[in-house]
């Protein structure tokens, strides 16, 4: 068991023997999505644009203390202020590419690409990928490309993929999809509530607020590309998906049909003292 002073510095000194390839892993993903002839050199194109960042050392020293030696030092037992090393290998985040869509049927295209690097042994799926949704009808749809979803109070809206470069790799990269009405709440978000969430009442109502019209703007998009008659860009669905990956049928951009209706899916539960918004910070 270590401190908090030396769990940190232990920390910094393992991202400093990563960093380097793990920015190279970094713009590789990026470089992935912003050259795909299915997503980004397409007409229309499914991505609207990508960004990445690599998480700043200082950020990084802030969130072990803040989000998992604070944590843990909580449940301790007759040792507080002790922590066990191996919280760096917990950390998937270090790296972090962001995909912007126009639309939520765009989804679709993009999840089923994925799996298809996945299945060819590219990438590998740290975990499952998920989605952070409060709207039932978006669970609907994220669960039909067999994506689990999760629901968070703060209404964060996100799919989330954390893919390795292979299965023992130390290299981890956090990859979000997301659409531009959605980007627009996030940065608000994270502007109000990271590092410390805003004490204002008004500003966490506000917020919900907000998510429910970004929701409802991203479903007017969905409905104005299907109104306009877009030329649907038909993506194959990969054969022998992940075995822990659904299998789905991919339709998007111009066939846009009616979501059934599905109950809320349940709010996830966070330990204490942990920060309701996962997303992470990408520098412009």
């Amino acid at each position: 068991m270590a401190s908090l002073e030396e769990v940190t510095a232990y920390c910094l000194e393992q991202f400093g023997e990563i960093e380097h390839e793990l920015s190279l892993f970094k713009s590789q993903v990026q470089g992935w999505f912003d050259t795909h002839p299915k997503l980004s050199k397409c007409k229309p194109p499914i991505v609207h644009s990508v960004k990445s960042r690599l998480k700043d050392r200082d950020h990084l020293a802030e969130k072990i203390s803040r989000k998992l030696i604070g944590d843990a030092i909580n449940q301790a037992e007759e040792r507080e202020g002790w922590i066990s090393l191996e919280v760096f290998g917990s950390l998937t985040d270090l790296a972090g590419v962001r995909v912007l869509l126009l639309h939520q049927k765009q989804y679709g295209a993009v999840h089923s690409e994925i799996i298809k690097k996945i299945n060819s042994g590219d990438w590998a799926l740290h975990e499952e990928p998920k989605a952070y949704t409060w709207d039932p009808d978006s669970a609907s749809y994220f669960e039909s490309l067999g994506i689990g979803t999760k629901v968070k109070d703060s209404h964060y809206t996100s799919v989330h993929y954390v893919i390795r470069p292979r299965a023992e790799s130390p290299l981890v990269c956090e990859v979000q999809v997301r659409t531009l009405f959605e980007e627009i709440w996030g940065e608000v978000d994270h502007t109000l509530n990271y590092p410390s969430p805003t004490e204002s009442v008004a500003c966490k109502e506000q917020l919900r607020v907000l998510a429910k019209v970004v929701g409802a703007g991203s479903r007017l998009v969905d409905s104005i590309f299907n109104s306009a008659e877009v030329p649907t860009l038909r993506v194959e669905q990969p054969e022998g998906l992940h075995q822990h990956v659904e299998q789905s049928v991919v339709e998007h951009v111009g066939v846009i049909e009616a979501i059934p209706p599905t109950e809320k899916p349940a709010p996830e539960t966070l330990p204490e003292g942990v920060p309701e918004n996962p997303e992470i910070r990408i520098q412009r």
